[in-house]
């Protein structure tokens, strides 16, 4: 309903809660999608998703598929909550001055997408060098001849040793790397999927005013969280090989994002654009699922319920 309350807190815990059980669920899949699309032609270690998930725990160990996860996990509240409930907070405000348009969904989903980038840049940065460095120590073993000669084998850094360094040697800026490409994938990614979700989870309502069932809402998530991730895996591969520091020996280096682009289409083809796209619509599409249900279930609501309340 337009003149609904928001209450903000609520969202907030709504979201966070919904980003850590969804985290937990499919990181694995996710480190697979980084290292799937970090590979270049020359140097493909994994042939799969499964492939990669079977590799890394043969050589790292179960524990191996949740390389970086605790800063994912660390991360994923303030940036799924600041998603959805700067698109929420969008939504309301456009509806007051009447009906919600396609359009004016679509400007919701365009601002919660610019506001989240704010953590999630930094997050992907961090997270996709932690994710990556099992790739290249496998082909340091492995596919030693796509690794430079002379090269030492160092101990993987931690995400703390990574923020000191990319602080040290570029400020704040090193955190922000690939923010353009970020804001590619996010914007778009929110202007799909929220109004799809909307629209997808009002066809199962009961009645007009009725809200829809659990099962509806997380089906909704899922299938307009996978649509949008795979409309917009292009991007996910630019910017996940900007945001990669380290690289063997025949890997292509990139300047920004156009370089990006020329490069992979010169030496791996269009079809580089779409890998990583299965595990990616794999992750996305339980992430909001589980999101929306936490949402719509007013979890956060239910928590604050039992704050105790200040006398007016």
């Amino acid at each position: 309903m337009a003149d609904k309350q928001i209450s903000l807190p609520a969202k907030l815990i709504n979201g966070g809660i919904a980003g850590l059980i969804g985290v937990t669920c499919v990181f694995p899949i996710d480190l697979a999608k980084t290292r799937l699309q970090n590979q270049q032609n020359g140097a493909r270690l994994y042939t799969s998703m499964s492939d990669c998930l079977i590799k890394t725990i043969r050589s790292e160990g179960y524990f191996g598929m949740y390389r970086g996860a605790a800063v994912n996990l660390t991360l994923v509240t303030p940036e799924k909550a600041i998603k959805l409930a700067a698109n929420d907070f969008f939504r309301h405000h456009l509806s007051k001055d009447g009906k919600l348009t396609l359009f004016k969904e679509m400007l919701a989903g365009c601002g919660a997408g610019t506001c989240q980038v704010i953590v999630t840049t930094p997050m992907e940065m961090l997270k996709i060098q932690l994710q990556d460095a099992g790739r290249i120590a496998a082909q340091r073993k492995l596919m030693p001849e796509t690794v430079a000669a002379g090269t030492v084998e160092t101990k993987s850094p931690t995400a703390m040793q990574l923020t000191r360094e990319l602080l040290r040697e570029k400020g704040i800026a090193g955190l922000y790397k690939g923010l353009g490409a970020t804001l590619l994938r996010d914007v778009p990614f929110s202007i799909i999927y929220f109004p799809l979700f909307a629209n997808l989870n009002n066809l199962g309502k009961r009645g007009v005013d009725g809200p829809a069932p659990f099962y509806v809402s997380f089906l909704s998530g899922c299938l307009a969280g996978s649509t949008a991730a795979v409309a917009v895996n292009p991007v996910d591969v630019i910017k996940t090989r900007l945001q990669s520091l380290n690289r063997g020996s025949t890997e292509d280096t990139y300047s920004g994002v156009t370089d990006c682009i020329r490069k992979i289409l010169r030496n791996e083809g269009p079809s580089a654009f779409l890998k990583g796209a299965y595990c990616r619509a794999l992750v996305i599409a339980p992430l909001f699922g589980i999101a929306q249900v936490i949402y719509f279930l007013g979890v956060g609501e239910m928590i604050l319920s039992f704050l105790p309340k200040k006398d007016n």
